[in-house]
């Protein structure tokens, strides 16, 4: 490497955990192992279908991997990866970034949530959950701060 130039800008990424997606592929096996070798036809279905609902759920989750990114720099990016495809939006598409806590299973969770404002000038709510990221969406948000994709007020309005 030349020591004249500059080191690689480092590359924020957050994706759901690769062994938590291993482990609901092979849930997805074994259900299908249980469908083919159940004697009820009702049970078959069922249990096809929950084998079914876990393989998407696997491959939905490998697709979007990294879930969303940060490109640091003097113009900062955020890169939501969808099924589509990745797309990116500058800080000024971001309208606003907060964290918001949900109630779920009685405990309150908290998710990042994301304004966003398309190419094409529509405006999007993007949400992201432990899940999404494989971290706390706090450190994510922490990110974005730090990186001039959020405010410290969380709102920036247009």
């Amino acid at each position: 490497m030349n020591p004249e130039s500059p080191a690689p800008e480092p590359h924020l990424a957050w994706a759901t955990p690769a062994p938590a997606l291993y482990a609901v592929s092979v849930g997805a096996v074994v259900l299908a192992g249980a469908a083919i070798l159940s004697n009820d036809n009702a049970g078959r279905l069922l249990i096809g279908l929950a084998a079914l609902g876990l393989l998407a759920l696997a491959i939905l989750g490998f697709r979007q991997r990294p879930r969303l990114a940060i490109v640091p720099g003097s113009n900062p990016l955020l890169v939501v990866r969808t099924l589509a495809g990745p797309t990116e939006y500058t800080p000024g598409q971001i309208i606003r970034a907060r964290m918001v806590g949900y109630r779920r299973l009685g405990r309150k969770m908290p998710m990042l949530e994301i304004d966003v404002r398309g190419a094409d000038g529509t405006e999007h709510l993007l949400i992201f959950g432990r899940w999404d990221l494989g971290t706390h969406p706090e450190d994510v948000f922490e990110a974005m701060l730090a990186n001039g994709l959020a405010t410290s007020d969380t709102t920036r309005y247009e």
